[in-house]
């Protein structure tokens, strides 16, 4: 299949080898682009515990060596992948999603232990930290980058040349609809399948638009969606 991968650059490079290795050609039409903040500033509190939703939350800290000791807890493979490439000691993958992340965490984590620190970007899906401050953390956030809307070139060959889409986040969905709208392309939209991550991407799209939601909402049961 010839798919449209929607995510910002550096998550589209390794989604697109991965499908290629399964035989589909890949067509980058990124949404967004991650532009980091290189002022950030993690304060010198003694977490218990470090979350990310996202890659891009750690692939431009300079992350200090007394965080790389403590617990993290990553929503995916990728974000989980890249806190361990950069050197932290205890990290795992739960949830799949925002609201599994904080299940996980409250049911592991004492709130009386000490500070969550929460790694994040400018504008997320779900709110991470108010989910956890209502199961009682105290939670430090840090935006480390900002995920800013941009237009991929040649929009209307993409989509003619595609069999299908791939949406990971609501963000990125409502982006696309917007965009088939004002390039007066919603009739051409209506023909690809969109492979959503979730159902709360799936609910972004118009009713007749067909669609598959990944059984989980994580990157292995989107690819099972193609085979």
């Amino acid at each position: 299949m010839r798919l449209i991968i929607t995510r910002p650059e550096e998550d589209a490079l390794p989604l697109k080898a991965k499908l290629e290795t399964r035989g589909h050609a890949a067509i980058m039409a990124p949404l967004l682009k991650i532009v980091p903040r290189s002022q950030a500033f993690v304060p010198p509190l003694a977490y218990q515990l470090v979350c990310i939703t996202s890659a891009n939350a750690l692939r431009f800290l300079q992350v200090e060596d007394r965080l790389k000791t403590v617990p993290l807890l990553a929503v995916g493979p990728q974000s989980l992948a890249m806190a361990r490439e950069i050197g932290f000691k205890f990290a795992e993958a739960h949830g799949g999603d925002v609201q599994g992340l904080a299940a996980h965490a409250a049911a592991a984590f004492d709130p009386k232990k000490g500070p969550v620190l929460y790694l994040s970007g400018a504008k997320t899906s779900a709110d991470l930290q108010a989910l956890l401050m209502a199961s009682g953390f105290a939670v430090e956030k840090v935006v480390t980058y900002d995920a800013l809307v941009q237009t991929p070139d040649d929009i209307e060959g993409a989509l003619k040349r595609a069999d299908g889409v791939l949406l990971y986040s609501p963000r990125t969905a409502h982006l696309w609809c917007k965009l088939m709208v004002s390039s007066g392309l919603e009739r051409e939209a209506a023909a690809p399948i969109y492979y959503c991550l979730s159902e709360n991407v799936a609910k972004a799209l118009p009713g007749d638009w067909k669609r598959r939601v990944a059984e989980m909402p994580d990157e292995a049961a989107m690819l099972a969606l193609l085979d």
